[in-house]
C-alpha cells in the first residue's frame, strides 16, 4: 500500500501562500489557502493590476501563482480556465489563522469542500468580509473546530491546537496517518501573551510518533528585527509617551488585537484616550465576546478608547454605530495631549488636517520593512520628514526567531523536517539532516 504523503502545493521560498496537501490512501486534505508575499506575484500583478474578478484562476495560473489542482476549485472560480471542473477531491480544508495569505483564496474553493475552522477565526473572516468590500470568502460549508479535539477524515486524524501569534485564533496541527505524524505549525511565536499555547502544541508535539514536521520561518537567515516582546513593546511605549504634550501616534497591523491592547492600556497609563479607526472599532466590538469580559477595549463601552471620523465623502452602513460620538481632526488637534491616534497606514492624509505640532512622536509598531506586510519605507519616511514627526520603532514580531526555529527542531527530532513559509529554508539545515527543502508539487512519503 502507498505511503502516505505531503506535498507543498505552495509556501516554498516564500513568505505566505501555504498550501500543504495531506494524503494517506484515497483521504485528501489541504492545509492554507491564500496568496504569498512573493515579489514573484508583483512581476505581474499589483496595486490595481489584480486578476479579473470574472476569471481568477485562469488569470493566476496563467503565471503558475495558484496549483493546478483537479477537483479544488469552484466552477464559478474555473470560468474561461483550461483547468476542468470536477467534483470537489479534496477532503477537507484547515484554516490555520485568519491572515490574508492562510485564508486570502478561499473564495475561489469549491463551496462543497468542508472548510475547518476554530469558532475565532470564523468569526474574524466574517468581521474582515463585512467591513473590508475587496475581502471575500466565499460560501462554505464550514466546519468549526474545538481545540484539542480530534477530526476524523478517513485515514486521517487532525487535532488542532491554539498558538501564539500577531493575529488571535491561530492554530497548528497535529496530523495522525498510518505512517506517523505530522506537525504543522502554522505561523507560531513563543514571546507573545500566549506563548504558553505554542509550548503546549510543541508538547504536545514532542510526545508523538512525529514523522514530519512543516514549520514556518519567516524569521530564518538574515533577520534585522528587534526580539521585543510584547511587555517590551508596552515599556518602549510608556517611555515614548512620558511628559508629552501632543497629539501621538500609533501604527499597527489592524487585527493585532494584543498591539491593541498594550496601546490603550500605555494610552490609559498617561491618562490619553486610544483613538481607532471605524474599522479596528467594528473589529473590536465583533470579537471582545470571545475574550475573558473587559480584556478587550470596545469603543462605546470601554473607558479611553474612541473612533476617528476620518474625512470621507460617504460612510459604509457599518460604520454609522461608531460615527455618533466619533472625534474629527479639530478635537484632535485642539486637544491632542489627550489622545493616542492608531493611525492606519492608509489614513496618513489626515495628517494634512491633523497638523500635528513637529516633533510629535510617531510609534511604527509594526515589523521593520522586511518581509511582512507594510508601506514603502521610504513613502513612509517621506510623511513623517514632511511632517516633522519623531520616528519610534517599536513592534514584537508574530514569529519565532531563528534561534528559536532551530531549538524547535532540535527539540522535536522528527523524522523529517519541511521549512515552509520562508525564503530561507536553507538556513535549518543548522538543524542536522533531518532537514528537507522541498520543492513545490513534489509529494514527500513519510516513512522513506
Amino acid at each position: 500500500m502507498a505511503r502516505p504523503t505531503v506535498t507543498f502545493l505552495g509556501g516554498v521560498r516564500e513568505i505566505g501562500g501555504n498550501k500543504v496537501l495531506i494524503e494517506d490512501g484515497p483521504d485528501r486534505i489541504l492545509f492554507d489557502f491564500g496568496p504569498s508575499f512573493s515579489p514573484r506575484i508583483e512581476q505581474f500583478y499589483v496595486d490595481f493590476l489584480q486578476p479579473r474578478s470574472a476569471s481568477p484562476v485562469q488569470d493566476l495560473l496563467e503565471f503558475d501563482l495558484l496549483p493546478r489542482v483537479e477537483g479544488l476549485y469552484s466552477r464559478e472560480a474555473l470560468a474561461d480556465s483550461d483547468l476542468p471542473y470536477r467534483p470537489p477531491e479534496i477532503h477537507g480544508l484547515f484554516v490555520s489563522h485568519a491572515h490574508a495569505d492562510h485564508a486570502g483564496y478561499l473564495k475561489l474553493v469549491d463551496p462543497e469542500i468542508p472548510v475547518y475552522v476554530g469558532a475565532g477565526t470564523r468569526q474574524l473572516l466574517d468581521t474582515i468580509e463585512s467591513s473590508s468590500p475587496a475581502m471575500k470568502y466565499g460560501e462554505h460549508a464550514w466546519k468549526v473546530f474545538e481545540d484539542r479535539r480530534p477530526i476524523r477524515i478517513g485515514r486521517l486524524e487532525v487535532v488542532p491546537y491554539p498558538v501564539d501569534h500577531s493575529i488571535p485564533f491561530a492554530y497548528g496541527f497535529l496530523v495522525r496517518t498510518s505512517e506517523g505524524t505530522i506537525a504543522y505549525t502554522g505561523d507560531f511565536r513563543q514571546h507573545g501573551p500566549r506563548a504558553e499555547d505554542t509550548r503546549s502544541f510543541l508538547a504536545a508535539a514532542a510526545a508523538e510518533p512525529l514523522s514530519a514536521l512543516v514549520t514556518e520561518g519567516t524569521r530564518a537567515g538574515p533577520d534585522p528585527r528587534r526580539d521585543l516582546s510584547e511587555e517590551g513593546v508596552r515599556g518602549g511605549v510608556d517611555r515614548v509617551l512620558h511628559d508629552r504634550a501632543s497629539l501621538a501616534f500609533a501604527c499597527t497591523y489592524p487585527r493585532d488585537v494584543d498591539r491593541l491592547c498594550t496601546l490603550h492600556d500605555a494610552a490609559q497609563a498617561v491618562d490619553r484616550d486610544l483613538v481607532v479607526s471605524t474599522r479596528t472599532a467594528h473589529l473590536l466590538t465583533q470579537i471582545a465576546p470571545m475574550f475573558p469580559a473587559g480584556t478587550v477595549p470596545v469603543p462605546g463601552r470601554s473607558p479611553g478608547v474612541a473612533v476617528y471620523a476620518r474625512k470621507k465623502r460617504r460612510n459604509f452602513r457599518w460604520e454609522a454605530p461608531y460615527l455618533a460620538d466619533a472625534l474629527g481632526a479639530d478635537t484632535l488637534r485642539a486637544h491632542g495631549s489627550r489622545y493616542l491616534l492608531a493611525l492606519d497606514l492608509m489614513h496618513f492624509p489626515e495628517l494634512i488636517d491633523l497638523r500635528p505640532p513637529r516633533g510629535s512622536p510617531f510609534i511604527h509598531s509594526m515589523s521593520e520593512p522586511f518581509s511582512e506586510d507594510d508601506v514603502d519605507d521610504q513613502v513612509l519616511h517621506n510623511w513623517l520628514d514632511h511632517f516633522g514627526l519623531e520616528f519610534h520603532q517599536m513592534h514584537a514580531s508574530g514569529h519565532a526567531s531563528g534561534p528559536q526555529l532551530l531549538e524547535i527542531v532540535r527539540s522535536l527530532r522528527p523524522a523529517h523536517v519541511y521549512p515552509i513559509h520562508t525564503q530561507h529554508p536553507e538556513a535549518f539545515e543548522k538543524a542536522g539532516p533531518r532537514v528537507r527543502s522541498p520543492e513545490l508539487g513534489t509529494p514527500y512519503p513519510l516513512g522513506a
